[in-house]
């Protein structure tokens, strides 16, 4: 190992070891101060590891999470970057945090969450063995651009990692595109059946045919842009998946049951995680783990027993009350949470969460996209309807906007306030945070549980 890259190693986990112990994470900054001593410290530090990168828009930290308890079943000698710092200077200081002082990793596989504009660096230094990609939608303009940006920074990504597996989405147009003109083996994975009987009304970030613009035709919607599609001009269409969602048998708030047919092989599935998107993670978790040689009983137990990531449908005690906390990005993921609430029929306090820092995007007209419509028709369901955050006066005009009473709008300002709010009495509660909201909140909480930072 090379002189400065053992330099790099070594300042990558004393700067990691501090702020953590500061409270501060080190996901990042380590690794910027890695990354300005060796160029190609990814590539030194990964050679003799298998690894699999989960990419895309919507569930990445999710669908690794669910990979990671198959690999965990499987005894599989694995580390993974579970903070969800997923840039290629997180990337860096994970895999810094699991080498030796020489730069040896003592490990034989990692599971890596990789943004996906990052996805196109990362990539030319990792020996990517299987990479999954979940789905591409419109997210943070200012950041990302249009849709198409997206899609080439995966695609170029995947030049550089010609041998390695990819387990893609055969529900989306975009996704599915990425498996023309490359040497790569695909596997498909996907739904083959609506998952809602009615779903929130959205507008599709792909109508058109991506390679002559006509019109998509769908057999069946599952959510966004996602199903099954066909263009009637050139024949462009969805591949039949080998891991495939065959029926969904219950999709409640805290569980979806499904049957997954894994090539051929039909198991009765708990996805421990509601909504039509965590069943559409658990079809790619199984992918993934038939690519790594993971056995089809040890991967479809998995899917039961992971726990979810920081955000990401987590459950905590307020007070008197029962919350459960969703990550809101994107008008996509946005959409899904609402059809799960509003496919539920209990009563609920509601609180949103509206920030426009960088890491949630700048750009907050997106709100605009999302069917609120939808829970507004039943307003009558919820007790509370809280308003929060940066952006709080923004999200309660989109609110009145699609029908919500005024007078039912409750802007809080202090999240402890809200908290308290939402814990003084036993009706359950679902927090709607953007991303840097979601860090907010969440170390608010912690002045009140005893949940793990986000970092463990």
């Amino acid at each position: 190992m090379k002189l400065k890259t053992r330099i790099a190693v070594i300042i990558c986990k004393v700067s990691g070891a501090l702020l953590r112990k500061m409270g501060r994470g080190g996901t990042n900054l380590p690794g910027k101060l890695a990354l300005k001593i060796d160029k190609n410290i990814l590539g030194e530090l990964s050679q003799s590891v298998k690894v699999t990168v989960v990419t895309g828009t919507n569930g990445k930290t999710t669908t690794s999470r669910m990979i990671e308890q198959a690999f965990s079943d499987a005894g599989f000698r694995y580390f993974s970057n579970k903070s969800g710092a997923n840039l290629l200077t997180g990337i860096i200081a994970v895999f810094a945090q699991y080498c030796s002082l020489s730069g040896k990793c003592r490990y034989t596989h990692a599971l890596i969450e990789c943004d996906e504009a990052a996805f196109r660096k990362a990539s030319e230094f990792l020996p990517v063995e299987c990479l999954v990609v979940n789905n591409i939608f419109r997210d943070q303009l200012d950041r990302y651009g249009e849709i198409t940006h997206t899609l080439n920074a995966i695609r170029e990504g995947i030049t550089h990692i010609p041998d390695a597996v990819l387990c893609l989405n055969a529900d989306c147009s975009l996704t599915a595109s990425l498996a023309e003109k490359i040497p790569n083996r695909v596997v498909w994975f996907g739904v083959n059946v609506p998952i809602y009987t009615h779903a929130a009304h959205e507008l599709s970030d792909a109508p058109y045919c991506i390679h002559c613009k006509t019109e998509y035709q769908y057999d069946y919607v599952t959510y966004g842009h996602l199903g099954g599609f066909h263009c009637p001009n050139c024949g462009y269409g969805r591949k039949t998946p080998s891991i495939a969602v065959t029926q969904i048998l219950t999709a409640g708030a805290d569980a979806s049951d499904i049957v997954l047919d894994i090539c051929g092989r039909e198991y009765d599935v708990h996805v421990n995680l509601p909504g039509g998107y965590n069943i559409y993670n658990a079809a790619a978790a199984a992918a993934a783990a038939h690519v790594a040689g993971i056995d089809d009983e040890t991967a479809v137990s998995a899917l039961g027993q992971f726990e979810c990531g920081f955000g990401r449908a987590e459950q905590f005690t307020l007070g008197k009350a029962q919350a459960r906390m969703m990550l809101v990005k994107n008008p996509a993921g946005f959409n899904q949470v609402i059809n799960l609430i509003a496919h539920d029929e209990g009563s609920y306090k509601l609180a949103f969460l509206l920030n426009d820092r960088f890491a949630d995007g700048t750009d907050i007209s997106w709100i605009w996209d999302v069917d609120f419509e939808a829970l507004a028709e039943q307003q009558e369901r919820f007790t509370q309807i809280l308003v929060s955050g940066v952006r709080a006066d923004d999200m309660a005009l989109r609110l009145k906007y699609a029908g919500f009473r005024t007078d039912r709008l409750e802007v809080v300002r202090e999240y402890e306030t809200l908290l308290d709010r939402v814990g003084a009495d036993e009706t359950p509660a679902f927090l709607m945070p953007t991303y840097t909201a979601m860090f907010d909140l969440r170390n608010e909480i912690s002045r009140h549980t005893d949940i793990k930072a986000f970092y463990e």
